[in-house]
């Protein structure tokens, strides 16, 4: 049974590797595995809802993404949110502007379409986050940022297509490239 959907932001290939290397090494030392075991993608989460129509929501997803372009991102800082019943640890991208106007953006057309967007997405509370690892057992959450803040960061890389997912296990429903307006 679905636990709900989420609009996801995807990576260039590059970047995508650098997130996975640092799912393995959690993975190999058995502080987190459940973000692999899911079936997840290295994401940023732009809008997350338990009730969304995949169908309704494809051709809007679809001509958003044709209108922008790739965005730059730069993580530069490992989080966790305390609020988190998962235990969950993050890289965080630096907030550019383009990458806030882009979340507005999306946000204006779902609310459009009727679209509830929750407090976590709404444009003055949306916390950009990257998921490294998930259900971190507590007493080991030190040892979690220990080994992340091991990676070298600034990770730079490029945003390169939205996609729709339902959860959990993960299953992708569409994707589209950030900039491709040929069928658009």
């Amino acid at each position: 049974m679905s636990q709900g959907y989420s609009i996801e932001l995807y990576f260039d290939p590059a970047l995508e590797n650098q997130v996975l290397k640092a799912w393995n090494v959690l993975a190999r030392r058995q502080l987190s595995t459940q973000l692999i075991e899911i079936e997840s993608r290295p994401h940023i989460t732009l809008f997350s809802s338990p009730f969304i129509d995949p169908s309704k929501l494809e051709p809007i997803i679809k001509n958003f993404a044709a209108k922008q372009e790739p965005l730059q991102l730069n993580f530069s800082s490992i989080g966790s949110l305390p609020n988190e019943g998962n235990n969950l640890l993050f890289l965080s991208p630096t907030p550019t502007l383009s990458l806030i106007q882009f979340h507005s953006q999306l946000c204006d057309l779902l609310r459009k379409e009727g679209v509830d967007i929750g407090d976590d997405y709404r444009v003055d509370s949306w916390i950009p986050v990257c998921p490294v690892a998930q259900d971190v057992p507590k007493n080991r959450i030190a040892e979690a940022f220990s080994v992340l803040r091991d990676l070298k960061l600034p990770v730079n890389g490029y945003a390169m297509d939205i996609g729709l997912v339902e959860f959990s296990p993960v299953r992708e429903f569409f994707s589209f490239i950030l900039g491709n307006n040929l069928d658009a």
